[in-house]
């Protein structure tokens, strides 16, 4: 049976003979009986071919690109060492990412350290590392971080992240460009000004770039356009004190396919946006070729996931709602209950049915707003059935907790009918390691 997935589900999603969604050449039915329930799937086609995209696109627009995963849309040693072979950088905000990213086999000097509050710890430990760019985002930071390189007798490059106060029409929650914001230095007070000249003058410090990040995700083109335009112009008058652009980082935030009716431009349309508008102001301001630095993280990892749930109990309230409750919730994927975040559903053991109810797929968590996906049309849904939320890579697995002490899912990379475990389901004896009685 063909399968129209739309751009929501990895793309390697079809349908076997027993009416099975399979994801990778393995029916679902196959992957729960191995690994349990609920269970996040990894496609390695669809994220290989999305580093590759991300390369191809802007190269081809703009030699002079630098594509860095975001690794805090998900990282574990699996995607590191994938995307460290794709040929991508990383972008890290913790030291912890750090870490990962060394142990995955990533440069160091390919990383990135973002992050509006790193301490002192943290910079200890990435200076130690030979972690290459610090995207510097406070006064404090500088100072530190100076202080920091001299007592190691190093100049350690950074890049400044500046805030433009453009809005890029994303929730208020993800939206980090604008000036009530408690990222990057404002444009509008002053400050951005103030830190160009402070890490022009630091002893220690190479003011290399200058990085901007509206937020995410982000639907529309034009804001990146708006934005380019608006920082190189800004940055223009501080070539005369010294000012040298050799990186320039319009940061990520490029949207994916949640739902079927709301597709994201193509990576090709996002790089033409931030090209053409990069590349005529520079040529106008001359500010050479910088290298373009961007930072997918989503739109890398987020379609390639897929989260797999079974049904339990079922509570219909006749006129007001019915409940379908499932054996994860909040605690695996806590984007619907944080954002309001949207989502498509798939009843994936019957993938030959026609929808027949509106429901509406709860967790199993003690909370009221632990609802995945609410009033969605799905067929008949009976316990024991496999639901699948696509477009699940990002952001759900990385912001996973242990509320009400339920262990967090086990994830496994597909490919070529083969599945291999990327991450083991948590038990009872791990949530307890950190326990001191």
């Amino acid at each position: 049976m063909v399968f129209d997935n739309n751009a929501v589900f990895p793309t390697t999603a079809s349908i076997n003979d027993g009416m099975d969604l399979t994801l990778g050449g393995i029916g679902v039915r196959d992957l729960l009986t191995e690994y349990g329930s609920p269970l996040y799937v990894f496609d390695e086609v669809t994220l290989r071919a999305m580093c590759r995209q991300f390369v191809g696109e802007f190269a081809s627009l703009y030699p002079k690109s630098k594509v860095l995963y975001a690794s805090k849309a998900f990282v574990n040693s699996a995607i590191v060492e994938l995307v460290t072979e794709e040929g991508l950088g990383m972008d890290v905000v913790s030291a912890g990412e750090v870490a990962i990213a060394k142990a995955g086999g990533a440069d160091p000097a390919n990383l990135y350290f973002h992050g509006n509050n790193k301490t002192p710890e943290e910079l200890d430990y990435s200076l130690d590392e030979g972690v290459g760019r610090f995207v510097v985002d406070s006064f404090h930071e500088l100072d530190l971080l100076n202080d920091k390189a001299r007592a190691r007798g190093m100049n350690q490059d950074v890049l400044l992240r500046l805030s433009p106060s453009v809005d890029p029409h994303t929730h208020v929650m993800t939206t980090t460009g604008i000036l009530d914001s408690k990222f990057g230095f404002s444009i509008e007070t002053g400050d951005a000004a103030t830190a160009i000249r402070q890490a022009l003058a630091a002893s220690n410090l190479n003011l290399i770039g200058i990085h901007f990040h509206l937020g995410s995700p982000i639907f529309e083109l034009e804001p990146y356009s708006i934005a380019v335009d608006a920082i190189l112009t800004y940055l223009a008058p501080f070539k005369d004190e010294g000012l040298i652009l050799e990186e320039f980082s319009p940061g990520g935030g490029f949207a994916i396919g949640y739902l079927r009716d709301r597709l994201p431009p193509s990576v090709g349309a996002y790089a033409e946006a931030i090209t053409t508008a990069m590349k005529a102001r520079c040529a106008d301001l001359g500010f050479g070729e910088p290298t373009l630095v961007i930072e997918p993280g989503r739109s890398i990892v987020g379609r390639a996931g897929v989260a797999l749930y079974t049904v339990g109990a079922i509570k219909d309230i006749p006129t007001v709602r019915k409940y379908v409750s499932l054996d994860g919730g909040m605690g695996d994927n806590i984007r619907p209950a944080l954002y309001d975040a949207a989502y498509e559903a798939v009843v994936a053991n019957r993938m030959d049915e026609p929808p027949a109810e509106v429901v509406t797929l709860a967790g199993k968590y003690c909370e009221s707003g632990d609802v995945l996906v609410k009033d969605v049309k799905l067929p008949h849904i009976e316990s024991g059935d496999i639901i699948a939320i696509p477009a699940s890579g990002a952001y759900a697995p990385s912001m996973a907790s242990v509320y009400n002490l339920n262990p967090r899912p086990a994830m496994v990379m597909v490919n070529d009918g083969e599945a291999r475990l990327i991450r083991r389901r948590e038990t009872f004896a791990d949530m307890m390691l950190q326990d001191v009685v």
